[in-house]
């Protein structure tokens, strides 16, 4: 919300609408979404359909959040986040989807 001034109600959709996920976390079990899953103007446009294929093949909410931001040199920047960044869709999809099987 902070970073994009949206609204409680437009970030509880997006979260509704996959198009980014969160986990709860601190004493109040606040919902907190990854900094790297939006940028200036929301949520990052590449990431729903990430999100969708790893759920897809069974990972949860918190495992895609740990796979997203897991160490992976053979990556561009890094990480999986850090490759939808930099305009690797495709390439973060097709491992994505090989995390199924």
């Amino acid at each position: 919300m902070e970073r994009t001034g949206a609204s409680v109600q437009e970030v509880r959709r997006w979260l509704q609408e996959r198009d980014v996920v969160g986990r709860r976390r601190g004493p109040d079990r606040v919902m907190m979404v990854p900094a790297g899953f939006i940028d200036d103007e929301g949520p990052l446009p590449a990431l729903r359909g990430t999100i969708t294929v790893l759920a897809d093949g069974g990972q949860s909410d918190e495992e895609i959040i740990d796979w997203l931001h897991a160490p992976d040199d053979s990556m561009t920047g890094g990480s999986a986040i850090a490759s939808l960044h930099a305009g690797a869709k495709t390439e973060v999809r097709r491992r994505a989807q090989e995390q199924a099987f």
